[in-house]
């Protein structure tokens, strides 16, 4: 598994090594202790799964406090544009976002930690998009960004007219109004300790 580390560092790609042959193919899509080895301790709860047409977009999503989760997402068939959102109040990378190609020829993931939006736009036909989560859906809790905003400026790779959303995320709010995410609260060593591999005798 190769981990590389983005623009903003708490934001990882894993890329894992694909073995294929005239049978198909086989990979690991998720190993513990490669994960904790660069992001800390998790224990995911919940898997979802979506499929969506040409120009569908999806986000930007995040839920709030105490209910805020971290995401390892991928795509299983298709292509899409990935893109996470830094929203924690006093970080170097505040307002700026990271966007990746995942795909299901690489079959390359997206570490999404709390403390970020996060949101995909289908780039293929169709796109079957699934993802892990550390804490359960909330919809009480459920929030968002406006897909886009002028402040952030995404450059989505799609023409604004082709792209569709649903009512909801048309409506979101803009970047600034979000109070909830103060960087030292959701710094990646806080969040997700690194268990020592000592054992103590």
């Amino acid at each position: 598994m190769n981990v590389i580390t983005s623009i903003i560092p708490d934001v990882l790609i894993f890329e894992p090594k694909v073995l294929s042959d005239d049978r198909g193919y086989f990979f690991e899509s998720f190993r513990q202790d490669i994960f904790e080895q660069h992001v800390g301790h998790i224990s995911f709860v919940q898997d979802n799964e979506s499929k969506s047409g040409f120009g569908v977009l999806r986000g930007l999503h995040f839920q709030k406090p105490p209910f805020t989760q971290s995401k390892l997402v991928r795509v299983i068939y298709g292509s899409v544009l990935d893109v996470v959102v830094d929203i924690r109040l006093g970080s170097p990378w505040y307002g700026r976002y990271v966007a990746c190609v995942l795909d299901d020829e690489r079959k390359n993931m997206l570490w999404v930690p709390k403390g970020f939006a996060h949101g995909f736009l289908v780039l293929s036909k169709e796109a079957v998009f699934a993802y892990k989560c550390d804490n359960y859906y909330m919809p009480s809790h459920d929030a968002g960004l406006l897909w886009n905003d002028p402040v952030l400026g995404i450059e989505w790779q799609v023409p604004a007219e082709e792209i569709m959303v649903s009512g909801k995320d048309a409506v979101q709010p803009c970047f600034g109004v979000i109070e909830s995410f103060p960087y030292d609260d959701y710094r990646q060593e806080r969040l997700y300790p690194v268990i020592s591999q000592s054992i103590n005798t």
